[in-house]
């Protein structure tokens, strides 16, 4: 706004000159516009009754001050009008080198009114106009101000959330009053701008704390220190310097940046206690369901996301990426299935994230929530994986979260970052596919030979080595004869006895190799040694499979393993199982029920057999369970 010292002219001549009082008196006050008034105006019709609130008073012409009387009177009455309208101060017309245009009683009422007086030798014509210059400053700033405090409120967050919300409120602060702007608490700063801000204001903050000043108040020339919380204990303050002088509009509108810095960082401090105590419930009940404590899991998350883990079953994800990534990873995933699943940043490793999802009899397997986790981790960068476990009983989410952190796991080594359910995860594809083809190639290479013979054995014995011939037979639309010669024509050639477990395992394993994975083997490999089976299974994608699958069996309190181990010695026949064992074969076959259900595999099937056998090999580290590079052999 203009002032007394900064009349909005370009006339140099109208310079005014203090009179009396003190000549700082007055210079600040903001000028609304320019009231011109003659002395003859003055005693004929008295003061104006509607002069305009901080109105700057002009009387041109012959100033007869030296007269008593009427006019003594008139200037009294003029003086408390314009001490009521905070009017910026009376000038008077008078000769250069007059030496006192106003009347002694004049100049001390003035003084007491706190009104300064002025002179101006310029004539009245020079004044004509800055009315109007004074008005349409006031207009032009006046939409400057608008379009300022338009663009500030453009700098308050959409969400509370938004951490950088008091960052761009300072830098924007910064360019407007070309300062430097620092918001300070007094463990931390909240923000700099520049970014030397806070090195070059530090000590005027520090000089506040030291001093308890005033929440608003002036720290040194041209610095400006404001309090962001004065009603309450948080010391954040707001602290701005520049060079040049705050003018009141700049005052004001750091007073208004102020309030709003002080709104922005209250509604982050809230935020950030509701945000603290959701989350600290929300890993009370993930602890809890890891205990098997369902039930009060259910009553912490009742007030927060109602009926979330009220069914009985569940899916956990386990989520990995990079450190600085984790929290954005959290919200990301909050907004996007938070009303379905329970999310917590992992306590114990920093890189991680944990989510249950309860999964109603409707939904099946959950799959929707899956796939969108599946897309939501490809956005999170390079180095971030996701593994995902079956569906389990609530009660039996620890064994859930160890599979899906073994799916994670194989996730992080393969190029594509998604695995769901380790148990599902299939053996084949987790060997090292280049040697795993030259291993197989070079094992069915007497089956190969013949391409007439290789072509009846690739149709044949995958079905004959998984089930019963006649069940083979019928699925092939064979006789039965027709199967059984293939079968001892092909473990004649391979020096089989397909009536082993470890045998059809090996040759089954190879066929589908050969037959349905079909990987180039390079020409370096083809020249050398084929690789034995064991080296295959020291992968360490294999090694975390097989670890996922045994890790249950070996919670349970009966000897799972010993049984399974005599009962694939005896190739998979329960009865010299439990002659071997001296147990009942109502006991054996309890502890294979246990053992499916356990591992989530059909011990009736020839793959189900086999991810036991391999399983039970690598994880155990038992190596007579391995021979040659034939395949893999049981021994008692």
């Amino acid at each position: 706004m203009p002032t007394l010292d900064s009349l909005p002219t370009d006339k140099p001549e109208l310079r005014l000159t203090f009179v009396g009082n003190d000549p700082e008196c007055g210079r600040t006050k903001e000028i609304t516009g320019v009231v011109t008034l003659t002395p003859e105006q003055l005693l004929e019709d008295g003061v104006p009754g509607n002069l305009p609130d901080g109105a700057l008073v002009l009387i041109t012409g012959a100033a007869p001050f030296r007269l008593r009387g009427r006019i003594a009177t008139v200037l009294e009455s003029l003086l408390q009008r314009m001490s009521r309208r905070e009017s910026p101060g009376l000038i008077v017309s008078a000769a250069p080198g007059a030496r006192q245009p106003f009347p002694q009683p004049v100049v001390d009422q003035a003084k007491r009114l706190d009104v300064p007086l002025l002179t101006t030798t310029a004539p009245a014509e020079k004044w004509e106009g800055v009315h109007e210059e004074v008005q349409q400053f006031r207009l032009r700033l006046a939409e400057r101000r608008a379009s300022q405090l338009s663009s500030l409120v453009q700098e308050l967050p959409a969400q509370l959330a938004d951490s950088r919300a008091i960052q761009r409120i300072a830098d924007w602060l910064a360019q407007v009053l070309d300062a430097q702007v620092l918001v300070s608490e007094p463990q931390r700063v909240l923000a700099a701008s520049p970014a030397t801000a806070a090195e070059q204001l530090a000590q005027a903050v520090i000089q506040q704390s030291i001093d308890a000043g005033l929440p608003d108040a002036p720290s040194r020339p041209h610095t400006r220190l404001i309090s962001l919380s004065p009603t309450s204990a948080v010391d954040t303050v707001l602290a701005v310097a520049r060079n040049a002088a705050f003018t009141e509009a700049d005052l004001q509108l750091l007073r208004h940046a102020a309030k709003l810095l002080g709104l922005v960082d209250q509604a982050h401090r809230e935020y950030r206690a509701t945000s603290d105590a959701s989350r600290a419930a929300r890993s009370a009940a993930f602890e809890l369901l890891l205990d098997g404590e369902v039930a009060k899991a259910r009553r912490v998350m009742t007030n927060m996301v109602p009926g979330l883990l009220e069914p009985d079953t569940a899916r956990i994800f386990v989520i990995e990426t990079e450190q600085v990534h984790r929290d954005s990873a959290v919200r990301r995933c909050s907004s996007a299935i938070g009303d379905h699943a329970l999310i917590v940043p992992d306590p114990r490793n920093a890189r991680r994230l944990l989510i249950v999802h309860p999964i109603r009899s409707e939904e099946g397997n959950g799959a929707a929530v899956s796939a969108e986790l599946a897309h939501l981790v490809g956005t999170f960068g390079p180095r971030s994986s996701l593994g995902g476990s079956g569906v389990y009983s609530m009660t039996l989410l620890a064994d859930a979260l160890q599979e899906a952190m073994a799916a994670q796991s194989f996730a992080a080594l393969q190029s594509e970052p998604v695995v769901l359910s380790v148990h599902g995860s299939d053996l084949v594809s987790l060997l090292p596919q280049a040697e795993a083809q030259h291993w197989a190639r070079h094992l069915l290479s007497p089956l190969m030979r013949d391409r007439a013979q290789w072509e009846s054995m690739r149709e044949t014995l995958p079905a004959a080595l998984a089930y019963p011939y006649t069940v083979a037979a019928r699925l092939l639309h064979l006789h039965r004869n027709t199967v059984m010669r293939r079968v001892r024509a092909a473990a004649d050639l391979l020096h089989m006895d397909f009536g082993r477990v470890a045998d059809r395992i090996t040759v089954a394993l190879a066929l589908e190799m050969v037959t349905q994975r079909e990987t180039a083997v390079p020409a370096e490999l083809t020249s050398a040694e084929p690789p034995a089976l064991a080296r295959l299974l020291i992968a360490p994608q294999v090694q975390t499979w097989a670890q996922a699958l045994v890790r249950p069996v070996q919670a349970d309190r009966r000897d799972l393993l010993t049984t399974a181990r005599a009962w694939l010695v005896s190739d998979a026949h329960v009865e010299p199982a439990a002659r071997a064992l001296g147990l009942s074969e109502v006991t054996v076959r309890s502890h294979l029920r246990a053992l499916e259900g356990h591992m989530q595999r059909d011990l009736a099937t020839l793959s189900g057999v086999r991810d036991l056998y391999v399983s039970l090999h690598v994880a155990t580290g038992n190596s007579g369970l391995l021979e040659d590079h034939l395949g893999l052999r049981v021994v008692a």
